[in-house]
């Protein structure tokens, strides 16, 4: 039960971004260009990086959806399942493994990105930028597994939720749909 009251049909964060859609817009706008705009990491690999984030947070609403979104655009599941069982033995590059890495350092604390990991993502391929925005993405995501948790937003009740979500997620992106969410009652 959420600790404030929120559009019962809005499970996780869509109910806290309609809740102050003020507010909202920034940080929609934020997620829409780190996760959907140009960018030499493709979108399942950010997506990536969001899921092993709010799974390291244990953050389910966060993690089901961004495990099935990063699912929809690989168009497979196996590799996400084995980014969050174990980055280094995960079938993605090593840039990757190391730009995962860099993500479940910050999950823990921005002190805990090394000098040698960076060096590490450097060495596999991975540009400033990369880096830059995998911390940005990374840091973000722990601020929705914060808004997400700290705030006991409910899960949705049916589990197809998740395959609408990530469906929404890839074909949308991740600003305000134009005609709200009132479709989402039924």
């Amino acid at each position: 039960m959420p600790y404030i009251e929120l559009e019962q049909h809005l499970p996780g964060i869509t109910g806290l971004l309609e809740y102050r859609k003020d507010s909202a817009l920034p940080i929609r706008n934020l997620t829409q260009y780190l996760l959907r705009g140009p960018n030499t990491l493709t979108e399942a690999e950010r997506e990536l990086i969001a899921t092993i984030v709010s799974h390291r947070n244990e953050c389910k609403f966060c993690t089901t959806a961004h495990t099935a979104a990063a699912d929809l655009l690989l168009g497979e599941s196996d590799t996400t399942q084995c980014v969050k069982t174990d980055i280094h033995t995960a079938p993605v590059s090593d840039k990757m493994k190391a730009l995962l890495t860099i993500a479940a350092q910050v999950q823990q604390s921005g002190k805990q990105v090394t000098e040698e990991s960076v060096a590490s993502a450097k060495a596999a391929g991975a540009t400033g930028l990369e880096i830059h925005d995998t911390v940005l993405i990374a840091a973000l995501f722990c601020l929705y597994n914060r808004y997400v948790d700290g705030l006991a937003t409910a899960m949705p009740e049916k589990p197809e939720y998740f395959g609408t979500l990530a469906d929404r997620l890839v074909n949308h992106g991740y600003t305000r749909l134009p005609q709200g969410y009132d479709h989402l009652k039924k």
